[in-house]
């Protein structure tokens, strides 16, 4: 397991299939993935298929790691970078299980990612997007530094926000 992040709070790592249950979970509550056009996976084989053919640490040197809590080596979600080479930006993206939102681990382990992306990875800038509803993880986004850039669609039913931070 490589150990990417430690903050005061965390340890972030990269994903692997021993993290199949955890995100076979974290996707069946309809809350976490309410604003993420993302579906359950339909059981934890498929969530290790994703996992095991889960290809932006080769490609790219980074990707979305497990978010681990020090105290007690619990799975609370994950956070992390994320570069599509069709648009040539890289966001930040979290989902963390419901029972640890509103404790500062998004914000927390979201900072340190921006932070590794601009000193580690030498990015020029890094971007969030989210559904227009989703207010909690704006709030995060602007927390860390993210400023509004535009709106977009997200899909066909849902506005979404586009905020952004350069070096």
């Amino acid at each position: 397991m490589k150990e990417i992040l430690i903050t005061e709070r965390l340890i972030l790592r990269e994903l692997n299939t021993n993290d199949a249950e955890n995100f076979y979970r974290l996707n069946l509550n309809p809350n976490v993935i309410k604003y993420t056009g993302n579906s359950a996976f339909k059981d934890i084989n498929e969530a290790k298929d994703f996992l095991e053919n889960y290809q932006d640490y080769k490609l790219n040197g980074f990707g979305r790691w497990a978010v681990i809590e020090k105290s007690n080596n619990e799975f609370l979600g994950w956070c992390g970078l994320k570069y599509d080479k069709h648009l040539n930006e890289t966001d930040i993206g979290f989902r963390f299980f419901e029972e640890h939102w509103n404790k500062g681990f998004a914000t927390e382990s979201a900072k340190a990612c921006l932070d590794y992306g601009f000193k580690n990875l030498n990015l020029k800038s890094i971007i969030g997007r989210a559904m227009s509803e989703n207010l909690a993880s704006i709030k995060v986004l602007e927390k860390i530094g993210l400023k509004f850039e535009r709106e977009f669609d997200f899909d066909e039913k849902n506005k979404g926000v586009i905020y952004k931070i350069e070096k």
